[in-house]
């Protein structure tokens, strides 16, 4: 039996943790994930005796597993966290001490739809400042290698950047209203954005899910709510914190906006539609 590390060098799993990777899995055969051309053609060498180990954050797990296809059936598919988000393995096995089996949680996972393209997500998609704050950080990345203060892009955002928009809401066929909206994620699991809380009673192994409107306020009381997001305790906001749950839940803006999907960002969006 074989042991492949995939790993992504841009999300914090350089050449540079090679022994580190040694010491956690053993023997292995270690792969620059965006090195690979062709999926089909690397998984052929791989028989359903070897376990494959994908190394990064959300972002990482989430191009993967939208580029890989049906190339990983039928192999033993295991995952390390060492990205900057890490929301997954917060939830699912916060020690990280070891890889963890992915099989039961990346079969039948929730897609979402947006511009002409349909897309899985393992956490959450995100829509509004928080989009926004996703966008602005991969414009600091590519001048600085500095880590991204994404909770200063969040604050002046909400101070100076960002305006807020009014949103049409359907879940399940029902329509909601919404004005001045800052935020609206739907959500698989319970985090995003590096340990936010939108959706505290959502649950990832459920048939629904979860979407959150930050809306009605202004800058000075968003700002004031914001940080609690953190700790699921937001929603005791009830005037300016609306939580709906169902299988398919479509959100359109009345203005374009950024579309973060697991942090993975596309702009320019004016709606998406997301299906359990």
């Amino acid at each position: 039996m074989a042991k492949y590390v995939l790993y992504n060098p841009y999300a914090g799993c350089g050449k540079d943790q090679t022994e580190r990777f040694k010491e956690l899995f053993g023997e292995i055969a270690l792969t620059d994930m965006t090195k690979i051309d062709d999926y089909d053609a690397f998984f052929a060498e791989v028989t359903p005796e070897d376990e494959t180990v994908v190394c990064g954050g959300d972002g990482t797990l989430n191009r993967f597993l939208n580029t890989v296809g049906d190339a990983v059936k039928g192999k033993k598919l295991s995952y390390y966290a060492c990205g900057s988000g890490n929301d997954f393995i917060r939830e699912v096995n916060p020690a990280n001490e070891t890889a963890i089996a992915l099989d039961e949680y990346v079969e039948n996972l929730p897609t979402v739809t947006a511009n002409g393209k349909t897309y899985r997500f393992i956490n959450g998609v995100g829509y509004g400042i928080d989009g926004y704050c996703c966008e602005m950080g991969d414009k600091l990345r590519e001048t600085s290698d500095k880590p991204i203060d994404y909770t200063g892009i969040a604050i002046k955002g909400l101070l100076f950047h960002y305006k807020p928009t009014g949103a049409t809401v359907t879940v399940d066929g029902k329509e909601y209203r919404f004005e001045k909206v800052w935020l609206a994620p739907t959500m698989n699991g319970k985090y995003y954005g590096g340990g936010m809380i939108p959706a505290p009673e959502q649950k990832r192994t459920g048939d629904t899910l979860s979407v959150m409107l930050f809306h009605g306020t202004g800058k000075i009381r968003s700002l004031l709510i914001f940080p609690s997001i953190f700790k699921g305790e937001h929603v005791k906001h009830k005037k300016n914190i609306t939580v709906l749950s169902g299988k398919e839940i479509t959100v359109r803006f009345d203005s374009p906006r950024t579309l973060q999907i697991d942090g993975e960002t596309i702009v320019g969006v004016r709606e998406y539609t997301a299906k359990k």
